[in-house]
């Protein structure tokens, strides 16, 4: 079992006949955390709950994610997201996956946190990299 960070293969297609819309909230997006014991990779094509983290104040499924606006910078076509806390969590998390809640749970991208991260009734927080066109989470070149 492993977590592979990738942006997902199928995620590439469905962009391509327009099955996903980051446009002003169009569609709901979301991040599940997952223990070391998921696959996750570029071939996660949904949300799965094989190996979904478990523990107090985290849901199945996650949570929303925010601030999902595209932009293009430097020739380069990019989505970010605010940064997502589980409030006073009791979670181990070794990566997660963003998903579109909307659109029949089709994976976007897994994310490998490299080493399992911890919080004990405390903040557990995903924190994204710069909105920048060599940064930004999702970025298409």
């Amino acid at each position: 079992m492993a977590i592979t960070s990738a942006i997902c293969t199928s995620f590439k297609q469905q962009l391509l006949v327009g099955t996903h819309n980051f446009t002003n909230g169009a569609d709901s997006f979301k991040l599940a955390l997952y223990t070391s014991s998921a696959t996750l990779g570029a071939g996660t094509t949904v949300y799965v709950t094989t190996g979904e983290a478990s523990g107090t104040n985290y849901t199945a499924g996650g949570s929303a994610l925010t601030n999902v606006t595209p932009f293009a910078t430097n020739g380069v076509g990019c989505v970010d997201f605010n940064d997502l806390t589980f409030s006073t969590a009791t979670i181990t998390a070794r990566g997660c996956l963003i998903y579109n809640d909307t659109e029949a749970d089709k994976a976007v991208a897994a994310i490998d946190f490299g080493g399992d991260k911890t919080s004990t009734a405390g903040d557990f927080t995903v924190v994204f990299p710069a909105p920048t066109a060599t940064g930004a989470i999702i970025r298409l070149a």
